[in-house]
């Protein structure tokens, strides 16, 4: 069975396989493969299409939230320095690089800003925009979650805030009402653990202890492929107790990327965060490449040393 993308001359926005519909999020805000991250432009074109986007957040130094990725400025933006230093007037005037270095006629954005940004469009109402808490509840003070709390209340609706740390999702969505709840509970070694030890069942309940109130659960996708492979479905796991699951991240979109991308819409997850959501709507999920998945590769190599780099949304 093909996915079946949206109207072709739309915007990349979800696939429908088996009668399921599966939605793509743009992570970091990119609609192809090419653009560079964060963007205004494409943010606002997400939200006024009906897109599910992802962005970062990184407390500034006036306690406000920088949407970029990384704790310092200096790969991204034209800027230098740690966030946590650079005041909100700084980081207003610096602009994005894209992916090759080069400056680009973009501005950092800051959560602060949004509603501004977001005051000359028309949001579809479907458009929902993640929030992506990069620190966790110790960086977080009364001033910084005000902030948050202004910041999202005229728009509260179209945003879900996600976060590893549960304490840090609890304590910013409890300030903003109106607000949806996202939790990622595979860091802190969380999905090596349950890749190891085959305890899939004991990461269910753990991750739905922590964060009770979350619609939406995002797991690794290597997560959700060992898994699988072990006889155990972690998608129904999670819908069975009324969570939304979404799936993280596929950064390339080929041949050899179809057989994790089609078991993953065969296990029905919600929505899939992907770094080219148009080239996964257009992907001919018949066409695998040879050698087989990379992905399921590398979960066998890592299941066996446990040596893995950050989760990323």
């Amino acid at each position: 069975m093909s996915a079946m993308p949206a109207d072709p001359t739309s915007a990349p926005l979800y696939v429908d396989f088996d009668g399921h519909r599966t939605m793509l999020k743009w992570h970091r805000g990119r609609r192809r493969a090419d653009d560079p991250a964060f963007t205004a432009s494409r943010i606002v074109e997400g939200m006024r299409l009906g897109a599910s986007i992802e962005v970062d957040l990184v407390i500034h130094a006036d306690r406000g939230f920088a949407i970029l990725h990384d704790r310092v400025v200096d790969h991204a933006t034209t800027g230098t320095g740690a966030i946590s230093a650079l005041p909100a007037a700084y980081l207003r005037g610096l602009s994005l690089r894209d992916n090759h270095g080069q400056a680009l006629d973009e501005p950092v954005l800051l959560l602060e800003d949004l509603t501004e940004l977001f005051s000359c469009i028309d949001i579809a109402p479907s458009s929902i925009l993640q929030l992506d808490f990069k620190e966790d509840d110790a960086a977080l003070d009364p001033r910084a979650v005000d902030i948050f709390a202004r910041s999202v209340e005229p728009l509260a609706s179209h945003y879900i805030l996600s976060c590893g740390d549960a304490a840090a999702v609890a304590r910013l969505t409890s300030a903003a009402p109106g607000i949806r709840i996202g939790y990622d509970p595979c860091h802190h070694g969380a999905a090596d653990a349950a890749i190891r030890s085959g305890d899939f069942a004991g990461f269910v309940a753990r991750a739905l202890a922590a964060s009770p109130d979350a619609e939406m659960v995002y797991l690794e996708n290597r997560l959700i492929l060992a898994a699988d492979r072990g006889g155990f479905d972690l998608v129904d796991a999670f819908h069975r107790h009324g969570r939304l699951v979404d799936g993280y991240t596929v950064t390339r979109v080929g041949s050899r990327s179809v057989p994790d991308i089609r078991r993953l819409l065969e296990l029905r997850v919600d929505q899939i965060t992907t770094d080219d959501p148009e080239g996964l709507a257009a992907l001919d999920l018949d066409a695998a490449g040879p050698g087989g998945s990379r992905l399921v590769r590398w979960v066998r190599r890592t299941g066996r040393t446990g040596r893995r780099g950050p989760s990323d949304v």
